[in-house]
């Protein structure tokens, strides 16, 4: 066993260290965002439906107003149709 000729191999392998070249090409790209005139609308729908209130000030300030001077009748005729219209509706 020849320790020497073992640590000589190991001298030749590392003198002939690879260089590698880097040749780098420096590409800028930007992220760029397109909306289709479809997702646009969306967009302006979106921010109507957003910026609307949630109740309709002028159909329940009448409504409102019977209901606290005591005039708010309800049928109950009418009430018992449209309950039994929308049971089937389903």
């Amino acid at each position: 066993m020849r320790i020497q000729a073992y640590s000589q191999v190991q001298q030749l392998y590392n003198t002939q260290k690879s260089t590698k070249t880097s040749s780098t090409t420096k590409v800028s790209r930007k992220d760029a965002l397109e909306l289709s005139s479809i997702g646009k609308d969306f967009q302006t729908a979106k921010k109507a439906v957003s910026e609307a209130s949630d109740i309709r000030e002028d159909v329940t300030a009448p409504i409102k107003a019977q209901v606290q001077n005591g005039t708010y009748e309800v049928s109950g005729e009418s009430f018992a149709e449209k309950l039994i219209a929308k049971y089937n509706a389903r």
